[in-house]
């Protein structure tokens, strides 16, 4: 099963296209998904823009015409989560993986927080070095600061971007903890 990476190709495609490869290199399995809506992606995604927007509220062209970047965010997050949970449900997703500035972190987060806990979701954002609580909520979801900008490759990004997939390559090949017998039943109420 592959990971879901999430992306604007159009700004993060660089970037996008070297944490795939070193993920693919650790022996994940990966789906690029491109988030975009204005600009030319600078590389090829597995999931086109058309098929992402198709997912949500907004269609690709609408959103191009009305040239509006919080109302392409906004369909930008709900199709998204709309990708991920359906993945999810055919049994087709491991994980996700985002990475992005403030759109991009709002886009990918809106994903990780419709799946459920244990899921492995893993967001490299500019935003991480600042309170996360608008973007984490109360989901498992992990960010990773990436110390510079996103915006291009150098030393320190790709460093971080290595991180990132070295983390995730962790979280989706490596087994989880074995279940305690000794957990007891929880109940809530609210």
């Amino acid at each position: 099963m592959p990971v879901l990476l999430l992306a604007t190709l159009d700004t993060k495609g660089t970037e996008a296209a070297f944490l795939r490869d070193r993920l693919v290199e650790l022996g994940v399995g990966v789906r690029l998904v491109d988030t975009g809506c204005l600009g030319a992606a600078a590389v090829t995604a597995d999931i086109t823009r058309d098929e992402f927007y198709s997912l949500g509220p907004d269609s690709l062209e609408d959103l191009v015409e009305a040239s509006d970047r919080g109302r392409a965010i906004a369909a930008a997050a709900d199709s998204a989560r709309a990708l991920a949970v359906a993945e999810l449900a055919a049994g087709t997703l491991e994980g996700v993986i985002g990475i992005g500035g403030s759109a991009g972190t709002t886009i990918a987060t809106s994903a990780m927080r419709g799946l459920p806990l244990g899921v492995p979701k893993l967001m490299l954002s500019t935003l991480a070095s600042g309170q996360v609580r608008p973007w984490v909520g109360d989901s498992d979801l992990l960010m990773l600061n990436s110390v510079v900008d996103i915006l291009g490759l150098n030393r320190i990004s790709r460093s971080v971007l290595d991180s990132a997939a070295r983390a995730m390559a962790g979280l989706v090949t490596l087994a989880p903890a074995p279940a305690s017998s000794d957990d007891r039943r929880l109940v809530a109420a609210t």
